[in-house]
């Protein structure tokens, strides 16, 4: 019966390695960090109950080895989930390494729980369930074990960044804030494109591993780029700061901060801090540009000297002269976005219209023709170039399905003002049902709990139906409904995503958001 028993020890081992390629997905969602990887597993409740539940019952009911061997496969089998992923696993070359070393360890624990369980029985299947069920700490260890790896690997791959920007010598604007990054390097990408060959970091690559894979690969041999947009995105103290090394940024644009990743940073004031590095990264004679209406970033500038070349931008008519551009007379239809842009410098006056939606967008709007008349782009031209501009993938983007449903694809991340403004937007649908669905808003601290009960009653403003994806985190935005007077009948809520697709491809209708 040897062979049994050397059989369920391999199907054991077989699901640990499996197991940890399934993990490790959340482990690449979470920037490799596997602190708060292990966290996110235990509120997720990874556990395998079911693994724990029939190798429970073939340790009491049975010394069989070809049962033993059974329950090893059923335990491991995946329950039929199904449907939609988010964010689907990269196979990048760092994934590889890691788990060819979560692999590399699960296989040599199989050898000693052989050498030390061969005969049999409870032992060797118990031996088996728990590496099992350690798959979390198995892939962490992994990921430790590969660090000074990737280290080295980094530091290459940065070198030769540093190089080809040496060479190149392209002015960089970099890009940060809480939210709205992504969009206004988008627009200003746009704006700018008439007067100067411009490269803007792709997608939302804006770590310093991103910076460095999109100069490496997409600059190297492009010697025509004379101006280089940069997003920073943070999650820590320091990480803009290593960016703004590696690219010397000699503009800075901030477009605002807030409780998003409230979470990783603590405090507002710690978010401010880290956001700020691009501003101390700046030379003496570098040019700030940012929002006024942020009262964090008025306020942090008000303390800081430097750098002194600085453009304010507003939606409030009564901003201070400190402002230069201020927009006014903002109106969103269907068709987009329409505000007047007053240059106070210049008295030039021009009204912009535009394909995108949400109101946020009129900030971003002004920030970017900040940074492009600094660029020598006319007021006039940049009102012309704005009718160009289209909704961004996955950000208030308007889609039409084959069933004639709209669909409004904010699904990028959430935030509170950008929440408020995709519903505003959602209200502006008239004829037939508008559902919102949503897991509601992460990584906002303490106040997270606070902010989706806002969220609900928000909602009970502008949408008819609401599914709630994600039970955990549905009781505070339910509470927000029905505290807003949401009719409960309307109200659903769903472990998965795909189960909310099926719902509204089943009851919704032509001319329905």
């Amino acid at each position: 019966m040897s062979g049994f028993w050397a059989l369920a020890l391999a199907i054991w081992a077989v699901g640990a390695g499996w197991r940890c390629q399934q993990l490790a997905r959340f482990l690449q969602q979470e920037t490799y960090l596997s602190g708060r990887f292990l966290r996110g597993s235990w509120r997720r409740r990874a556990l395998p109950w079911r693994a724990l539940l029939l190798a429970g019952l073939a340790l009491v009911l049975t010394e069989t080895a070809a049962l033993h061997a059974l329950a090893a496969v059923l335990a491991i089998l995946p329950l039929p989930r199904g449907g939609v992923v988010k964010t689907p696993l990269r196979w990048t070359g760092r994934l590889w390494r890691m788990l060819a070393l979560a692999w590399g360890l699960v296989a040599a624990l199989a050898v000693v729980a052989w050498w030390q369980f061969g005969a049999g029985g409870a032992p060797l299947t118990l031996f088996g369930l728990v590496v099992y069920a350690a798959a979390p700490l198995l892939l962490a260890a992994a990921n430790l074990a590969a660090a000074p790896i990737e280290a080295a690997i980094r530091r290459r791959y940065r070198r030769q960044a540093a190089a080809v920007l040496a060479r190149q010598r392209p002015t960089v604007i970099g890009i940060t804030g809480s939210w709205g990054k992504t969009s206004t390097k988008h627009i200003l990408t746009e704006l700018l494109a008439g007067r100067r060959r411009v490269y803007a970091t792709p997608k939302s690559y804006n770590t310093l591993m991103g910076v460095t894979l999109a100069i490496n690969r997409d600059l190297r041999d492009d010697y025509s780029v004379d101006t280089f947009l940069v997003e920073m995105g943070a999650y820590r103290r320091g990480e803009i700061a290593e960016i703004c090394q590696l690219v010397q940024p000699t503009v800075a644009l901030l477009v605002d901060i807030g409780p998003q990743h409230l979470e990783r940073f603590g405090t507002i004031e710690e978010t401010t801090r880290a956001k700020f590095e691009l501003v101390e990264a700046l030379p003496e004679d570098g040019l700030a540009v940012y929002n006024w209406d942020s009262v964090a970033l008025r306020e942090e500038f008000a303390r800081r000297p430097h750098p002194k070349r600085r453009i304010a931008i507003s939606r409030d008519e009564s901003a201070p002269p400190v402002v230069r551009l201020v927009a006014t007379d903002a109106q969103e239809t269907l068709a987009g976005l329409a505000c007047r842009i007053h240059d106070r410098e210049t008295g030039e006056c021009e009204r912009l219209e535009t394909g995108l939606l949400g109101e946020h967008n009129v900030t971003n709007l002004l920030l970017a023709s900040a940074v492009a008349l600094e660029f020598g782009v006319t007021l006039r031209e940049i009102a012309w170039r704005a009718r160009q501009i289209q909704p961004f993938e996955s950000r208030l983007q308007r889609q039409q399905t084959a069933a004639g449903i709209t669909i409004l694809n904010d699904g990028y991340s959430a935030n509170p003002l950008g929440a408020r403004s995709a519903l505003q937007t959602l209200g502006l649908h008239e004829s037939g049902r508008r559902l919102l669905v949503t897991p509601g808003m992460v990584e906002l601290g303490a106040g997270e709990a606070a902010a989706n009960q806002r969220l609900g009653e928000l909602a009970a403003r502008y949408a008819t139906d609401v599914i709630l994806v994600d039970e955990r985190r549905a009781p505070p935005i339910a509470s927000g409904l029905r505290a807003a007077g949401f009719p409960e009948e309307r109200l659903r809520v769903v472990s998965r995503l795909d189960e909310a697709v099926a719902w509204y491809q089943r009851e919704l209708r032509a001319g329905d958001t």
